[in-house]
């Protein structure tokens, strides 16, 4: 057993933050000198985490914002290599930003330095060339989804299941009326609650689609109540800016509170990512939307392998929930599957599935991912 092990994290959004700080509780339990650095956010922070950059300068998509950034986030990844280069953790863990990170385990894992990726890149889905680099990148793949597994071992991967930690902390069954009286909701009025991203590229492409579908609804829905919970401060004054046009739709913005707002809704309109996840783990009607920059889609668009975007229908690998991408990301579409989740019917056609994936999903991620890590630098 190592004295004082240091293990290296680097994280990119709020939802690694929040994988990020699950397994560092799982990981002082086995190492209990631990020490932890790296890129992480608030909730590693207050683990004791000391984070060497602040996690928002990671948080860009698709390829022309990054490009825009490249020369920032060359340096940040230049200066990680180097520091761990030459002072060697125990271990380095990419936890998303695949992007980012996997250089990072390429050079690291060349300097002799053990490496986990966790959370695979949909690398099933779409660009599955990356396979090769990720192999000679990665000495322990974790996997929050059960079939990405059978990916990695066709290819000699090591991979371990960890099922996902969100499904271990929102009950099986929700308290949607608890969260209306949290939130001064009555409980017969309708509620809608849009979630166009934690990113400020995100939001700034979908907040305003998102917007105007609420007021479609509420022309349809008089009583509806729109909740828009923000990631961030940033968010918040991003979103405050960008709904401005939109208070006499009965737009409330809320600093944080996502999971709240989604279980006291009755539909969740958001973009595809995490979020979907969470959607299902409480059992809620969702309509699921993505856009990107024309050019990034052009981009992208030969490279998808897979004929869902959403972890439900991937999960169920049928359509289960809209999911309404690019041009199909229409005002008129988007309000019209919004307006079938408000039907009665749809929970409870939903209802036996999520409750399935649910259980499927509800493991002790961090101990499992903990247990997997500690073979590895054991060995």
């Amino acid at each position: 057993m190592l004295n004082e092990p240091t293990f290296a994290i680097v994280v990119g959004e709020s939802s690694g933050d929040i994988l990020g700080a699950d397994l560092m509780k799982a990981l002082l339990h086995l190492f209990q000198n631990a020490r932890f650095e790296g890129v992480g956010g608030p909730l590693m922070t207050a683990l004791g985490f000391q984070s060497l950059y602040d996690m928002e300068r990671l948080s860009v998509m698709g390829f022309v914002e990054p490009l825009r950034r490249l020369p920032e986030l060359l340096s940040m990844r230049r200066s990680l290599i180097r520091r761990y280069q030459n002072t060697r953790p125990t271990a380095f863990i990419g936890i998303d930003a695949p992007d980012f990170n996997l250089q990072i385990e390429f050079s690291l894992r060349q300097s002799g330095v053990k490496t986990v990726h966790y959370v695979s890149p949909s690398v099933w889905a779409w660009r599955q060339g990356r396979i090769r680099k990720i192999a000679r990148s990665v000495d322990l793949m974790l996997t929050l989804l059960p079939f990405e597994g059978d990916f990695y071992r066709q290819h000699n991967l090591p991979v371990q299941f960890v099922g996902h930690p969100l499904a271990q902390q929102y009950p099986l069954h929700p308290d949607s009326a608890g969260a209306r009286a949290a939130l001064g909701l009555a409980l017969d009025v309708p509620v809608l609650t849009l979630m166009p991203g934690s990113r400020a590229s995100e939001v700034d492409m979908m907040a305003e689609l998102f917007a105007h579908v609420a007021v479609r609804v509420a022309e349809n829905l008089p009583r509806l109540e729109v909740l828009v919970p923000a990631a961030n401060a940033g968010r918040y004054r991003q979103l405050s800016e960008l709904l401005a046009p939109f208070k006499t739709a009965a737009v409330r913005l809320l600093e944080q509170q996502s999971k709240l707002a989604m279980e006291a809704s009755n539909v969740v309109l958001l973009t595809s990512g995490t979020t979907a996840l969470e959607a299902m783990l409480l059992k809620k009607p969702m309509v699921v939307s993505y856009r990107l920059g024309a050019l990034t889609y052009k981009i992208v668009a030969p490279m998808i392998k897979t004929p869902y975007v959403s972890i439900p229908n991937l999960l169920a690998k049928r359509m289960l929930v809209p999911e309404l991408i690019q041009s199909d990301a229409t005002v008129e579409r988007l309000t019209h599957a919004v307006m079938d989740g408000f039907n009665p019917t749809k929970v409870s056609e939903l209802l036996p599935e999520f409750s399935a994936f649910h259980q499927s999903l509800n493991l002790p991620s961090g101990e499992l991912a903990a247990v997997a890590i500690e073979k590895l630098v054991n060995a």
